[in-house]
């Protein structure tokens, strides 16, 4: 996939994340697999989830804000480092939440 179809939300997750998704979908979706694999009960692999998809939602909705894009623009440009946008765009979200 080339970069600049990348959405906002798969930037936005960490490599914990991405791991949990990975093997998610390598288990065809058994929680009750993955609680194995990590050790825990099936409710806190559902928590997990539940959490995940909160990320993503949060951030898939982001990916249609103009400053977000801007930024996500500069990225894709190489004008700033992919670390840069995600922090800034990490701001930008926490601060429109404070208000």
């Amino acid at each position: 996939m080339d970069i600049k179809n990348v959405p906002n939300w798969i930037l936005a997750l960490d490599e914990e994340d991405m791991e949990f998704i990975k093997k998610f979908v390598l288990n065809s979706g058994s929680l009750k697999e993955i609680a194995k694999i990590y050790d825990v009960s099936y409710p806190t692999v559902r928590i997990r989830l539940d959490r995940l998809i909160q990320k993503i939602t949060v951030n898939d909705a982001a990916d249609n804000e103009d400053f977000v894009k801007f930024i996500k623009g500069l990225s894709i440009d190489d004008r700033i480092s992919l670390e840069d946008a995600k922090l800034i765009i990490e701001k930008y979200k926490k601060e429109k939440g404070d208000k």
